[in-house]
């Protein structure tokens, strides 16, 4: 990736498209998981950090999904950005058909939903990680009614593509969010909680 492409680029470009403090956030939720499977992988993490921050940053934009997450795409390749971070953005999205034939693109689409879902459990457990644990976030995906948002098909299809259990995927997203419970306007393992960022 060339040097002039950063992180602070990568959110530069986020926060000029998205100005939801909970799509944001999520951004970073998604970008931790993919620092944490990068490392797993061994896979560079600049690289999958950035797919994680930028995957969602066009939904603000163009919320549907003839547009989304191909508006993104455009303004990525407009705007330069190398052709493996593009393809990563659209890689989270299953119905643009994008090949997963790198490990990049099997954990975005993997890390998107229970990233986000990971965090909606948090909020219920007192917007508390400490609080919440393998079992919990299973337990809670099972119940249809709790985060009906969340794509419990694409978690499950992910799952087969990246090939890794339930049980495994959870704690490594949780142990990834943790790690910025803080910007995740979570409470840390300190005990300390955000300010509203």
């Amino acid at each position: 990736m060339p040097d002039r492409f950063t992180r602070a680029d990568a959110l530069a470009l986020l926060h000029e498209f998205t100005q939801s403090e909970a799509l944001r956030r999520h951004a970073l939720g998604v970008e931790a998981s993919m620092r944490a499977y990068a490392r797993k992988y061994g896979g560079d993490e600049e690289t999958w950090g950035i797919v994680g921050l930028l995957h969602d940053f066009d939904y603000e934009r163009y919320p549907n999904e003839t547009d989304h997450p191909y508006q993104g795409a455009r303004i990525l390749r407009e705007r330069g950005w190398p052709e493996e971070i593009v393809e990563g953005v659209l890689a989270h999205a299953p119905f643009t058909n994008t090949p997963y034939d790198t490990p990049l693109k099997k954990c975005i689409f993997a890390c998107d939903e229970i990233s986000g879902f990971v965090y909606a459990v948090a909020l219920m457990y007192g917007r508390s990680l400490d609080q919440v644990d393998v079992a919990r976030v299973k337990k809670k995906l099972k119940d249809k009614h709790f985060a009906r948002g969340v794509l419990r098909d694409d978690i499950r299809q992910s799952l087969e593509i990246l090939g890794v259990d339930l049980d495994e995927h959870i704690a490594t997203v949780l142990e990834a969010q943790r790690g910025i419970a803080k910007e995740l306007g979570l409470v840390s393992a300190a005990g300390e909680t955000a300010a509203s960022a």
